[in-house]
């Protein structure tokens, strides 16, 4: 059944490689970015199949605008995919006040204006599947990225909470959590902050880390897209790549240690 699918961050990487897998298929795609000429090439390939619109995201009036032109054009909005945003890379103590403001506002209430927007159109329609993109870095953290963790957990805990209380209305949500990948995320969509000298040996161990393998390929995620919308029961959370959930279960079983070795502790706080 032909589906109605809402992108932000639709110019490169993931959006526009989703994006071309729905289209491809006979979807219909409401594409953003903020600079609608890069979206140009997929209204020349799909006509009418696609929806191009300039949008900011963390302009909430302008997202509400554009989750409203998608609904008038298209008569429904069946998937929100909130995949904008970027990567702000330093030193938490390098991070300027504006710097850490902007991660915040673009990863995370960027992703909350669309989210509000498109939930009164769902719950009209009694479906609909919104579709975080998240990080295996909202569920455990890499040094030299702070910010964009911190931006990630709370996209998790958003979004966890919000399915909790949508699911009544016949509504999914879905936290994609991909591990690196060979888009241009780590180039020039990144931001870099001002280097501090002290934090030069941890940035080289993080260097050091990376390997080839770490990084899987983006346009090998599009099945995987098309897979959880299509489903009719989709998880909460979804990993992309090799690399996460290996890594994840080891940070899991590490907290899980320390938690259980200081129960006794915890206990005793409760006070009764």
């Amino acid at each position: 059944m032909k589906k109605t699918v809402f992108i932000t961050g639709a110019s490169r990487g993931f959006g526009k490689i989703w994006a071309e897998a729905f289209l491809k298929r006979g979807d219909n795609v409401v594409a953003t970015a903020r600079d609608i000429r890069s979206l140009e090439s997929l209204q020349q390939e799909f006509g009418d199949a696609v929806l191009p619109l300039k949008l900011d995201v963390t302009d909430r009036q302008e997202s509400f605008a554009a989750i409203q032109k998608a609904k008038d054009y298209f008569g429904q909005i069946d998937v929100v995919i909130n995949n904008a945003g970027y990567g702000l890379f330093g030193a938490i103590e390098e991070a300027t006040e504006q710097e850490a403001r902007d991660q915040i506002e673009a990863n995370v209430f960027g992703l909350l204006w669309v989210t509000q927007a498109a939930l009164p159109i769902m719950r009209a329609q009694g479906h609909g599947h919104i579709i975080q993109l998240s990080s295996v870095l909202g569920v455990a953290t890499l040094p030299v990225l702070g910010l964009y963790n911190a931006s990630k957990f709370a996209v998790e805990g958003l979004s966890e909470t919000l399915a909790k209380e949508v699911g009544e209305f016949g509504i999914h949500v879905t936290l994609v959590e991909p591990n690196g990948f060979s888009t241009d995320w780590a180039g020039p969509s990144a931001i870099h902050s001002a280097r501090i000298e002290a934090y030069d040996d941890v940035k080289a161990a993080f260097q050091a880390g990376l390997t080839e393998d770490s990084f899987g390929i983006p346009e090998a995620t599009a099945g995987a897209i098309l897979k959880l919308v299509d489903s009719e029961n989709p998880p909460l959370r979804l990993f992309l790549g090799k690399v996460a959930l290996p890594w994840v279960q080891q940070v899991y079983a590490s907290r899980l240690s320390t938690w259980e070795e200081w129960a006794d502790v915890a206990a005793e706080a409760h006070g009764k």
